[in-house]
């Protein structure tokens, strides 16, 4: 697994803005990216290659075109030749005469052909540069990802991912340029992802409409974060929403609790596990429909659907039947088989159901603005008012606490809390004149 390539120009002007060295940002900017993603349960790519780290690879990618009579030198930029692509268009349906020069950058009157692009460009002031036998300089925007794919992956492989946006020109070029230096080259398949956007329109910082990963999981658990991104397909654009982040986020709170359930349920019985013991049909049935809906969605171009692996209903019949074995052993399987699917999905944390469960509560009370201390007080005050017969003050604060996104259950006795997806409270009709 490789991960993404930089945009080469993109860090060196924003280094120019902040007055800071383009490799130190670039640094910094890596780092950040690998702490959130790790937070989001990503895993950790096989290979993260750099630029500034494999520039000979690119140098000797550019010679190879060169030589195979694909691109050409003018003043110390080189520039590939896209009339020697007779594919040139293939992935992105594009011909080449429709395209209109000038609409991304202005036209270099010196190249062949306006559609040509730049493998390297000659030094510039203000811009680290390399020394190449075309003199100082550095990469142009698609020569790095070709280069560093090839080194590390060969020019054949199976998988390309990317943002939708990049099919062209960035990864048209990419194709040609791949092409041009190994006539062999080819990817199986090209998996791009739709944007995240808001209010329907892409989140960028020109529109100023964006939000940091790290401003989202400040309120909302990154398993809930993880959970919501997964809940539209890649290809499709994913539209960010307060209201569907509270969505996953009770989502993920009901998954560790009946699995949290479930485990008390079964360590009475650790004694089971091993046993020769038949699971019962309808643990069957469910484990089967599990498995059957599972692949099939994910065989269906990895459609991350959700599937609900318990409720609470069967558990609770697995409860009352527990002192029967293959009662027990069915819960155990089910439990292993639901784990499996949530580890597929990045969703199975390496906490104890307890710690995550409790994680999920310190964020709904941050989005609520407080501590339990408060929420134990106003269970406390709920309790004395109902004895007390003033059922409307009970109501209330328990409509209060939902409209915040804590929610009370009354079990026997005790009353306890969770978080839930905040709940609009009716506007109370007003009081009749007299």
């Amino acid at each position: 697994m490789l991960s993404g390539c930089q945009c080469f120009l993109q860090i060196i002007r924003r280094a120019n803005e902040l007055g800071e060295n383009p490799l130190t940002l670039s640094s910094r900017f890596c780092q950040e990216y690998l702490d959130d993603m790790t937070d989001l349960q990503c895993l950790t790519p096989t290979q993260q290659p750099r630029v500034s780290d494999h520039m000979e690879q690119i140098k000797d990618m550019i010679t190879q075109i060169i030589n195979n009579d694909c691109a050409y030198i003018i003043d110390g930029d080189v520039y590939f030749a896209v009339d020697k692509s007779p594919n040139y268009g293939r992935l992105s349906g594009r011909k080449l005469e429709d395209n209109r020069a000038g609409e991304r950058v202005a036209v270099d009157s010196r190249k062949r052909n306006p559609a040509d692009f730049a493998l390297w460009k000659a030094a510039k002031p203000d811009e680290p540069s390399w020394d190449s036998p075309w003199g100082p300089g550095r990469p142009g925007w698609h020569i790095e990802c070709s280069a560093m794919s090839a080194h590390y992956l060969t020019f054949k492989f199976d998988i390309h991912g990317g943002g939708i946006d990049l099919i062209f020109p960035h990864h048209e070029n990419e194709i040609a340029q791949s092409c041009a230096a190994c006539q062999e080259s080819n990817v199986s398949y090209w998996m791009h992802n739709g944007h995240v956007t808001n209010n329907n329109e892409k989140m960028s910082k020109s529109l100023g409409n964006f939000f940091t990963i790290r401003q989202i999981t400040d309120l909302y658990h990154p398993l809930a974060l993880r959970y919501f991104l997964l809940g539209t397909h890649y290809r499709s654009p994913v539209n960010y929403s307060i209201a569907q982040l509270e969505i996953a986020s009770e989502a993920v709170f009901y998954i560790y609790q009946t699995l949290r359930d479930c485990e008390d349920t079964l360590s009475p019985f650790q004694e089971v596990n091993g046993q020769n013991v038949c699971i019962t049909p309808a643990a069957k049935d469910c484990i089967s429909k599990l498995q059957t809906d599972f692949q099939t969605k994910m065989s269906d171009d990895l459609s991350s659907a959700y599937i609900e692996c318990f409720s609470s209903r069967s558990l609770e019949k697995k409860q009352q039947k527990q002192q029967q074995l293959s009662a027990v052993q069915s819960l155990t399987e089910l439990e292993k088989e639901v784990k499996g699917v949530l580890s597929v999905l990045g969703l199975l944390s390496t906490l104890a159901y307890s710690e995550v469960l409790q994680q999920l509560k310190g964020k709904a009370l941050r989005r609520a603005g407080m501590i339990e201390d408060d929420v134990l007080h106003l269970i406390e005050e709920r309790a004395l008012a109902r004895k007390n017969k003033n059922f409307s003050r009970g109501d209330q604060i328990r409509a209060d606490l939902a409209s915040k996104g804590i929610a009370l259950m009354d079990v026997g006795k005790e009353t306890i809390w969770r978080p839930c997806v905040p709940v609009e409270q009716e506007p109370q009709a007003p009081a009749a004149s007299t």
